[in-house]
């Protein structure tokens, strides 16, 4: 069995290799700054290995219920310094841990001669140990001080670069946006504060969070600690800070301007870490919501919403970055609405599979910039001849973003699709329709703008990058360039393309791994992710329990796939059959 001492350590080994880049290497071995590199990588190699043992301990029915350290007692209620290991945080520690990793052994090549190397491994680090820390927190105080860590490190990255205006303005505007939204979830937080004693009198602690999902059940809502509209509007306040940072309409404007931090950085942002903190955010405090319907309901059509809504934007951007950005939003709109009709375990399986193949198409676009200079499409074409892996790797992590069978995006986002049609009983029906239409339809937007993407990128002849950008602009330097000035057709080095490699296999497998059909003649349970992650939840929620185990759908598994195959089709349509090579034949 796992020990604490090594779940802690799975936090605390990024945190260590932040203090010793920062204050180590960056102010007296600056000259070689590759130690910081090596040393953040070792040490998520090793969090990542206490990961996956933590996550056998947890599918192994392990006991993992730690005493909290007491911190601060404030009235009734008591601030602790906690684990809370349960499956979903087994999981999500496993991804954040993994993508991580890759990212940071990508970025030894992509970030090679920055002159503040060292910087940018203390901040990812950072980064890293703060999502690590909200993961696994037991606290609602303890989960918000790394709630609002992510924020300040996502504000470090985003503005890397902070002598050029628009990383700078990126990041000042990524920092305000995403604090409108975690007014709701401090007005949540001081709502359990005002409620300590009674939470006290009751036997529970206001701020532990397995005693807030304790006292939003109907047993005690009965004795007026959590339900009826404080339930509610303390479900909304928390769904606020969790639509801030993960770029739900109308909070999502910042997310696309933050591309102009390191492609590595949208990488980790868009996969693993900022925007996946905030589906984790209302999945963490899903006994709350299953409570209440109108909360339900207001995540499910804001999730549905922004999945159509930040599709049609990915349809017209240029810029590689800007439409994957859009792609993210887009995506996790689809599990804010999985959340909303109750899919709480088809929304964290959309999460993993997500950040497999989004990682990859970001370090893809990395690839493609530091071959062309540019993440402009327009100025780029033809590279498949000359970044023949990239290649192959960004159409399969393309297709499995659009939802072919058998990639991994096919069995996440299928299972949703089938699950909103059919229905969870805990809204409306109409709500599951509306929703439905929204997330199919999605599926014809979201296949168009990734065919699109990979046909501008790597069909047709190449049209100039950097140097053809700068001609037409008559300028020094375009926005949103990265460093990596001048036009070097090649595949990148290993040390960028290894990384792909791996997040390519992912993006094809994981999904059939984690939540095979047809397997148990082998051995291994169907819907294993479903199951794995509902137990966890009936755990939380008692006798109020959670049913979503769906059968396999032929029918839905046709549907889905008619619909991303006429997106496919109609971008080869207008794209790859155009005569000339006009970049792009919509701006006639």
């Amino acid at each position: 069995m796992v020990s604490e001492a090594v779940i802690w350590s799975i936090f605390l080994l990024p945190l260590a290799s932040f203090a010793f880049a920062a204050l180590v290497v960056r102010p007296f071995f600056n000259r070689y700054s590759l130690i910081s590199g090596a040393v953040t990588i070792a040490a998520l190699g090793t969090a990542l290995a206490f990961s996956i043992w933590t996550l056998r301990s947890v599918i192994l029915g392990h006991d993992l219920d730690f005493e909290p350290i007491e911190w601060l007692v404030v009235g009734g209620a008591t601030i602790e310094m906690g684990l809370l290991v349960d499956p979903l945080t087994a999981v999500m520690l496993v991804v954040v841990t993994g993508v991580s990793l890759l990212v940071q052994v990508y970025s030894l090549g992509y970030m090679k001669g920055d002159p503040s190397f060292s910087r940018y491994y203390a901040y990812m680090s950072l980064f890293t140990a703060a999502m690590l820390g909200l993961v696994l927190a037991s606290n609602i105080i303890q989960l918000y001080v790394f709630w609002e860590l992510v924020g300040v490190s996502s504000y470090l990255l985003i503005g890397f670069w902070h002598e050029r205006p628009a990383a700078a303005a990126a990041a000042k505007k990524a920092f305000i946006i995403t604090r409108i939204g975690d007014v709701g979830f401090l007005i949540a937080i001081l709502y359990l504060f005002t409620q300590a004693d009674t939470f006290a009198a009751a036997g529970l602690n206001a701020f532990h969070i397995p005693d807030i999902w304790a006292a939003a059940q109907p047993g005690f809502a009965a004795g007026a600690l959590l339900g009826g509209a404080a339930l509610t509007w303390m479900a909304l306040g928390i769904f606020a800070g969790a639509a801030g940072k993960s770029g739900q309409f109308p909070l999502h404007s910042w997310l696309p301007d933050a591309m102009e931090g390191p492609t590595p950085v949208s990488a980790l942002i868009h996969a693993a870490t900022m925007v996946a903190a905030g589906v984790f955010l209302v999945a963490r405090f899903f006994p709350l919501f299953q409570n209440s319907a109108d909360a339900m309901t207001v995540v499910a059509l804001v999730g549905a919403f922004t999945a159509i809504f930040a599709a049609s934007m990915g349809l017209v951007m240029n810029d590689i970055k800007r439409v994957m950005a859009y792609s993210t939003i887009s995506q996790l709109g689809y599990m804010m609405a999985a959340l909303g009709l109750g899919l709480y375990a088809a929304a964290i399986f959309h999460l993993v599979t997500h950040a497999a193949f989004k990682a990859l198409l970001f370090l893809g676009a990395g690839n493609v910039n530091h071959a062309t200079g540019t993440f402009d499409m327009r100025y780029m074409g033809g590279l498949r001849r000359h970044m023949p892996i990239t290649y192959i790797l960004m159409l399969v992590a393309g297709l499995s973003l659009v939802g072919i069978i058998p990639l991994a995006g096919f069995w996440s986002k299928d299972e949703i699709l089938l699950g909103a049609w059919n229905g969870n009983g805990l809204v409306d029906t109409w709500v599951s329709r509306v929703t439905f239409s929204a997330l199919i339809a999605g599926v014809i937007v979201t296949a168009f703008y990734t065919i699109r993407m990979i046909i501008l990128t790597f069909h047709g002849e190449f049209r100039g990058g950097i140097d053809k950008e700068l001609e037409d602009k008559a300028q020094t330097a375009p926005a949103g360039a990265s460093g990596h000035g001048g036009v070097h057709l090649a595949e990148s080095p290993w040390v960028m393309v290894l990384p792909m490699v791996v997040l390519g296999v992912a993006a094809v497998a994981v999904g059939y791994l984690a939540n095979p059909q047809w397997t148990e003649e082998i051995g291994i349970p169907r819907h294993w992710i479903t199951g794995f992650l509902g137990d966890g939840l009936q755990a939380a929620m008692g006798a109020v329990g959670h049913a979503e185990t769906l059968d396999f759908s032929r029918w839905m598994a046709a549907i889905s796939t008619v619909a991303a195959l006429s997106g496919i089709g109609l971008a080869v349509l207008v794209y790859l059959r155009r005569r000339d090579q006009r970049a792009d034949p919509l701006e006639r």
